[in-house]
């Protein structure tokens, strides 16, 4: 039997290891045999192995190299897993669909903190080839990630992530239950891709600069926040007051600010 894997701190690697938590997280997947599953960062496999002898099939997306053999060894026998060895940054999700022959892909895993909302971002990318997703995360980010207007931890990532996605937060995963355990909470939140037929059609680099703008300084009016992407009467024009301030706006006012015009 293969010696624990020694964790890693260039990847930010925790290890999840407490059986009620990982039964938990396989539950609120509740995969099944004709899905397409896509795990980022299996780790030492305490997901993996479980997804896989349901679905039968699994594709994980791991950067440490070290892991890679002990992962197809311990598959052998339970299911079909796939590893690709790469950044999960630079993994073109539509694409693997299109290999895989699917319409959409599941995705979930426990993702390393300190790159979690630049790996958040690139799914909603390819929200469209995506039908849901599971996450371990920073309880924090969880936080943020479901805030609502008018919250203290309500900002960009909360704006960016709702107006793309249903945010779900499921329950907590205390520190113990990983190795090492990480020094914040942890929670486990789904996202559910709104369909593309109901998705806002703001021009996506415009609703990413207002905002970024706004939230750049919070006490700020959208007016000042604002002023070099649209000038006060542009901001009315879209129904919105120009002395609110970013925090009180509702994820879909600021898709009404990206569809007006610029100054």
């Amino acid at each position: 039997m293969n010696a624990p894997a020694r964790p890693k701190k260039s990847f930010g690697q925790h290890f999840l290891h407490e059986r009620r938590y990982i039964e938990r997280i396989v539950a609120a997947i509740s995969p099944r045999s004709d899905d397409f599953l896509v795990e980022i960062g299996p780790g030492e496999g305490a997901l993996t192995f479980p997804l896989l002898t349901v679905a039968g099939k699994l594709t994980a997306i791991e950067l440490d190299t070290d892991l890679i053999p002990r992962l197809q060894q311990q598959a052998a026998g339970i299911g079909e897993l796939s590893i690709v060895h790469a950044d999960v940054l630079k993994v073109d999700f539509t694409a693997l669909a299109q290999r895989a022959g699917v319409t959409r892909l599941r995705i979930a895993g426990n993702l390393p903190y300190y790159i979690s909302s630049p790996i958040l971002f690139h799914c909603i990318d390819h929200a469209a080839a995506i039908t849901d997703m599971h996450f371990m995360l920073q309880k924090e980010v969880v936080d943020r990630m479901a805030a609502e207007p008018g919250s203290k931890v309500y900002g960009r990532l909360s704006v960016m992530l709702q107006v793309a996605c249903r945010v779900v937060p499921l329950f907590d995963v205390p520190p113990g239950a990983f190795r090492p355990p990480p020094k914040v909470d942890s929670s486990v939140v789904r996202l559910v891709p709104i369909p593309p037929e109901e998705r806002h059609d703001a021009d996506p680099a415009r609703l990413h600069a207002i905002v970024k703008a706004a939230f750049a300084q919070r006490r700020k009016t959208l007016s000042n926040a604002l002023r070099q992407l649209m000038d006060a009467e542009a901001i009315r024009a879209a129904g919105i007051d120009p002395k609110v301030r970013a925090e009180m706006l509702a994820p879909m006012d600021f898709v009404a600010l990206a569809k007006g015009r610029e100054s």
